[in-house]
């Protein structure tokens, strides 16, 4: 019921009742007399894969001693200049030519990195 200005209720009409025994459209319902699914299973076998997959390696690639050895000598020297910039014990005082040693050092430490295995 919807109020009116005046304080009066006006009906408001019913929508379309829906019938009870009437079959849905909706696929995803499924009815109790039926007792089937909406989409069956296929029963065909598997078939393997047509992709070509590569052999497994059976050797390891192992990286030499020389690699994680610079790649932290890189890492630690970087943050040692940058500590020893930002302490003033360089020579000429703090500057930014020394803090971008520092940061390309350890970039370089990064890059040598990705090539350890």
């Amino acid at each position: 019921m919807a109020p009116t200005s005046a304080g009066n209720v006006l009906p408001v009409p019913n929508p379309k009742p829906r019938a009870k025994n009437v079959p849905s459209n909706n696929p995803r319902k499924s009815s109790a007399k039926s007792g089937s699914k909406a989409t069956p299973k296929s029963s065909a076998k598997k078939a393997s894969p047509s992709r070509y997959t590569p052999p497994t390696p059976n050797t390891k690639k192992v990286s030499p001693l020389w690699v994680p050895v610079l790649m932290f000598a890189l890492l630690g020297g970087g943050i040692v200049v940058i500590v020893a910039n930002y302490l003033g014990l360089l020579p000429g005082g703090a500057q930014n030519r020394n803090l971008l040693i520092g940061l390309v050092e350890i970039s370089a430490g990064f890059m040598v990195a990705t090539q350890y295995r």
